[in-house]
This record gives structure tokens, sequence and C-alpha cells, in this order.
């Protein structure tokens, strides 16, 4: 019997990929772009800069987290290389095995089922819990930007742990709701609706299909890109140079725990990757829909990070959207107001990317026989997985109804962190496990890339606070005693009873 370092047939995947009865193949690699930047331009850009400009303090007034001060776009520029060797790897591996389970998939075809288990797990902290945070941020937004029509009752804004978290910090507010809240059976009745509804929407748009899902995004992305490019015209006509002294005021130090707060928002070329067993020519487009979206976010972070931090003191970017404070202090309310229109529409757009690579994730692996077999359907109709975009949203939303977003961040960019040094360790072994494997994107030196990549996510994690680790493993502790429970005995390389006969790689298409 295989063991649970046993790997799969790279011909199994590619054939599972290939199936009439698969997910159905729409994708190009200007929708590959768009949903990068869909994913990537998003909550780090509208919501977490401030707090990476200008860093973190709790209750007591300690520091929690050094900001990089107008260093943030050294910040962003440490991201982009981080995750440009990451994606490199990432590239190969979507060139060569288009399937829909991204660095779970690669994993499995390269360390071994267990590891590949391991990846999957940290995989929904990357896409389910992060959602969870992104859509708190946006109902944020969102009853900020009605207020001046209409107040939503704040009992129906405001999470239960969410509010809790707030009062234990201080937040005379949350404390005073805590208790003038209706009450049932003694316990506060506080839940964010917007927060839920809007998940609920997107889930419904994903089960549709894939086509009309990106062509939403794509909407959305136009309306992002135009808010952005106000604020940039706006911001850089009014900058003061003063503003960028001191550059780096807490070091080194300050660049990296920035680049860690905001790591998150860069995960947009994995969720990608998910896409790969919906998208035409996978073996061409995959590689560049990867790299141009990075490298194109990549640039806006920095200039944006540029403009923000001229344009007003960097502590002054302390806020839940920094972007509008900034045009508000430096006296441009309307154009404040602009954007925070504009971070709704964009925070949208994450929720939508976030929430469409979960449920392939669980696809992929339901039809590994590591989850449910019921979890692997996909509608007759509308060739989605929609049994696992459904549980995903239901899920998603009753977190965002609920939970306090602050540490959902940190987990996020610690389970993502994790996936990214496994996939460039997995390019690796690869190229010495099956060398005449056909590859239609080859990482270039490959020694330095995938070494780096890995060594330089462990470094970016080691920016992670102590608590970060500490739920990782226990996150990581109950996904094994899952895995040991049911995975290690209905896994069908295990069992022998793969659902696809191995097929070779399909032809690379030419220009």
């Amino acid at each position: 019997m295989p063991s649970i370092f046993s790997r799969k047939a790279i011909g199994d995947l590619l054939a599972e990929g290939e199936s009439p009865s698969g997910l159905r193949r729409t994708l190009g690699v200007g929708d590959l772009v768009m949903l990068s930047i869909g994913a990537v331009i998003g909550a780090g850009i509208f919501s977490t800069l401030g707090t990476a400009a200008a860093g973190e303090v709790n209750a007591a007034g300690q520091v929690v987290r050094y900001g990089a001060g107008p260093a943030l776009i050294l910040s962003f520029v440490l991201l982009g290389v981080v995750c440009g060797f990451a994606a490199l790897c990432y590239a190969e591996l979507a060139a060569m095995i288009p399937q829909a389970g991204s660095a779970y998939a690669y994993s499995y075809a390269t360390l071994g089922e267990i590891i590949a288990w391991i990846i999957g797990w940290d995989l929904i902290l990357e896409y389910a819990v992060g959602n969870v945070a992104v859509a708190i941020a946006w109902a944020g937004y969102f009853n900020s930007l009605v207020s001046p029509w209409f107040t939503i009752p704040p009992w129906l804004t405001h999470g239960y742990w969410n509010a809790k978290a707030l009062a234990a910090g201080g937040d005379a507010a949350m404390q005073s709701l805590l208790t003038t809240a209706p009450h049932v059976a003694g316990i506060p009745i506080l839940v964010n609706l917007p927060a839920f509804l809007i998940v609920m929407a997107i889930t419904w748009l994903l089960v549709i299909g894939v086509k009309e899902s990106t062509r939403a995004n794509n909407i959305m992305v136009g309306v992002k890109l135009l808010v952005l490019a106000v604020f940039i015209v706006v911001g850089a006509i009014h900058i003061d140079p003063a503003n960028y002294r001191p550059f780096a005021p807490n070091g080194w130090r300050g660049i990296h725990q920035g680049a860690a707060i905001v790591f998150f928002a860069f995960i947009g070329f994995d969720a990608i990757s998910t896409a790969a067993e919906e998208t035409r020519n996978p073996q061409r487009n995959m590689p560049r829909g990867i790299m141009l979206g990075l490298g194109i976010c990549t640039l806006i972070y920095v200039v944006v990070g540029a403009v923000a931090t001229g344009l007003v003191p960097y502590m002054q970017l302390k806020s839940s959207d920094p972007l509008a404070r900034a045009l508000q202090v430096a006296g441009f309310p309307a154009a404040g107001w602009f954007v925070s229109a504009g971070a709704v529409v964009s925070m949208a757009a994450v929720l939508l990317v976030f929430q469409y690579g979960q449920p392939r994730i669980f696809f992929a692996m339901a039809r590994d026989g590591l989850l449910p077999s019921w979890a692997a359907k996909i509608h007759p109709k509308y060739r989605t997985p929609h049994v696992t975009t459904i549980i995903t949203g239901v899920l998603v939303a009753l977190g965002a109804l609920l939970a306090d977003d602050a540490a959902t961040y940190d987990l996020t960019n610690i389970g993502t962190l994790s996936a990214f040094a496994l996939v460039c360790v997995g390019v690796l072994v690869l190229r010495y496990a099956d060398p005449a494997r056909p590859r239609p994107f080859r990482v270039p030196f490959v020694w330095p890339v995938t070494i780096l990549g890995a060594v330089l996510c462990l470094y970016t994690m080691y920016g992670l606070p102590t608590s970060a680790w500490i739920r990782f493993g226990i996150w990581l502790v109950i996904g094994l005693v899952f895995y040991f429970l049911y995975g290690y005995r209905n896994s069908t390389l295990r069992r022998g009873t793969a659902p696809v006969p191995a097929a070779p790689p399909p032809p690379i298409e030419k220009k």
C-alpha cells in the first residue's frame, strides 16, 4: 500500500483536468491578469496600508508591530521580490499541471500526499479565513459610504467577537454596544449583516458560472483602477517632500514587519493558479497571467504607497481607510468619498476572486478522496463546483457575521507563506524526480530561485507575531487529526481507485 508520502502521477492529474465531465475552459490571459488585479488590489491597499506605514500599538501603549514609514515602498518591493520567486515556481507547475488544485495539486505530484494535505489545509487559511477579514473590511467601508443617507443599527454592523475584541482594546462605543444591544438569554445579539449579505451574493454569482464571475470582476477592476488613478493624480500634485523624512523611522525592522502586515494582499497569483483547469491553452496563458498580474500589481502598490506617504505624514495614515483618510487630511473630502466608494467595489472583487479559489481546492481534494465525494460534484448546467462553492460561501458568511478580523490577516499570511515555500521546494524536487517531463515554462536558474524563494518566504513569516505561529500550529494539528481519521483511509491513491485513468500531457498550442 502506498505510504503517506506517495506522489500522485502527473499523468493522472492531467487526465482529470482534461476530462469531458470536468470544469469548462473559458478563460484567457487577459481574464487571468484581471483576476490577479481583482485579488491583489483590495484590502491591502485600501485598508492595511496605513498599519504597515504607521505600525500598531496595543491598548497599553506597547508597540505590537513597527511601521515602515515612507519606506513602505521598499516593503512593497520586498514583497514583489518574494512573490516573484514564488510566482516563477507557480508558473512552471501551473503550465505542467493545469489542474484546479493549485499548490495542493502541485505538492501531491512533487512532495507526496501528507504534504499536499497540509498545503490544502493551509490554503483554507489563505482563502476562507482571509475572506472573512475582507468581508468585514468591506462592510466597514459600506457602512461609512451609506451613513449620510441612512444609519444601520450598530448591532447589525459588528460581529460579536469583533465587538468584544474592540471593547477589550478600550473602544468605548463597543463597550457600550455590548450592553445596549438586544440580548437573548443574557447574550448580546451582535451580527455583521452587510458582511454576511455580500458574501452570499458573491457565492450565488460564482455558482452560476465562471465566465459570468470574471465579467463582473473585470467591471469591478476597471472601477478600482479608475479610483486609484484619481488618488494618484490628486495626491501627486500635492506631495510635500518633508513628509518623506525620516524615510525609514524604524529601519529594516519596520520595512520587514510592514511587508509581513500587507503580505496577504499579494497572493492573487495563487488564486490565478486555481483557475488552471478553466483556462484555455493553460501551458501558455498560465505563466503569462501569473507573472503579468504580479508585476502590474507590485507597480501599483509602489506608486500608491509613494503618493500616500508623501501626501500626509505617515502616522496620519493609521486608519481603516488610509487612502480616503489621506485625502481628507489633505483637504480633499470629495475625492476621499470617491475613494471610499471605490474601496467598496474593490474589496467586492477581492471577495469574488478568493471565493472563487477556495471551492476549487476543496473540489480537487475531494476528487482525490481526501474529502467526502459529494464535495467533487459539478453542476450539470453551469459546470462549476457548486457544492463546495455553496459550503465555502456559507462558512465564510457565518464567519463574517460574528468574527473578529484582526487575527485572520496574520493567519492568512502565515498559511500562504508556508504553502509558497513548499511550492518552491516542489519545483526543485520535480526537476530531479521527473526530469523528462515536458515543461512549457521553466524557472530560470532553478537552484537559486527555488532556494531563495523558500528562504524569503520563511523570512517573511518570521516577521509575524508569536500569536500567529501558535494559532498556525493549532490549525495544523487539527488538520492532521482530520487527515488520519478520514483522508488517510479514503485516499484514492492509497486505495488504488483513482477515478480517471492516466493520460499523456495535452499538446502545447502554437501561437
